[in-house]
Formats: structure tokens, C-alpha cells, sequence
């Protein structure tokens, strides 16, 4: 499991909704949500705000389809919550994302709106490989949102709620 130890205390990883296959000449980074991921995006930032889950800082890749989910939780949990765009979540490994996270260490909670594989390679960094497999043993699927508090009698991150549309 990964080193990260509070703050933040509260992890929250979502994977963007369902996106579009790219038009002839359009580059992957530039694919949006396509209908589905679209209402999927809605769906699971209404959820998430309704169960209370909120952090104090949304991070989200600068892919058109990472920022499209994130714009549906900016919208579903308040205009006070604040959004950064970080170039780096896109095609990173897991690494860069475990580095992100710890480097909100000023914060309480933090949400990373990324990109799979590295997403379920996060998760797992975090919680291990069978906490991983017990709880998405068919991966980590698009518009998922991963829950995750640090326990320090169970000496690390437990995932607490996996959110799916």
C-alpha cells in the first residue's frame, strides 16, 4: 500500500464518465463525454453530493472527458467548491497521481477526476491488491467514484464507498 498518510484524510477517485469515440482526425485528449457519460456524470455527482461526500479540493485531468465529469460535480456540489485542471493526471502513472495527492497536504480531503488503467492502479496502491479485487473484481468501471479514509489502527487506507451510477 502506498506511504500517503494525512492529511489528506479522505480520498475521493473517480473515474470520468463514459466518453465518445474519437471522430476521424480528433486526438484522444480531445474526445468528450459521449450521452451516456454524460447523464452518467450527472448521475454520479448528484449521488455523491446527496450521500455528503465533498471534498475540499477537486482535481481533474485537462481531458475534455475529465473535465466534463468534473464540471457535473463542480455543479452538483457548489460553486464554492474549488476546481483545478492539472495537466499531469493526463496519461500519468500512478505514481504522479499518489505524488498529487500527497501534495495536497494542507487539506482535508481531495477528489482526482482521471483515467484508467492508472485509476484502478491508484486504488490498488492505496488499499492493496485484494482489497482491490474483493470490492471491483470487474475493475474499476467509467463514472466510479472510490471512497477512501485513512485508518491508522488498520495502519492505512481503507476504501469506505464505491459509488457507481
Amino acid at each position: 500500500m502506498a506511504a500517503i498518510t494525512p492529511p489528506p484524510s479522505r480520498i475521493y477517485l473517480l473515474r470520468h464518465a463514459e466518453a465518445a469515440w474519437a471522430t476521424p482526425g480528433q486526438r484522444d485528449f480531445d474526445r468528450p463525454l459521449n450521452a451516456k457519460g454524460y447523464a452518467d456524470a450527472e448521475l454520479i455527482a448528484d449521488k455523491a453530493a446527496d450521500k455528503g461526500y465533498r471534498p475540499d479540493l477537486l482535481l481533474s485531468s485537462t481531458a475534455a472527458r475529465c473535465r466534463d465529469t468534473a464540471d457535473a460535480v463542480h455543479r452538483a456540489m457548489g460553486s464554492t467548491l474549488e476546481l483545478r485542471f492539472v495537466d499531469e493526471l493526463y496519461n500519468a502513472s500512478p505514481d504522479i497521481y499518489l505524488e498529487i495527492i500527497d501534495a495536497q497536504e494542507a487539506l482535508g480531503s481531495v477528489m482526482l477526476v482521471g483515467h484508467n488503467p492508472t485509476m484502478e492502479q491508484t486504488l490498488e496502491a492505496l488499499i492493496g491488491h485484494e482489497a482491490l479485487h474483493q470490492a471491483l473484481p470487474t475493475g474499476f468501471p467509467t463514472a466510479g467514484l472510490a471512497v477512501l479514509d485513512y485508518d491508522s489502527e488498520l495502519t492505512g487506507w481503507q476504501l469506505v464507498d464505491f459509488v457507481i451510477d
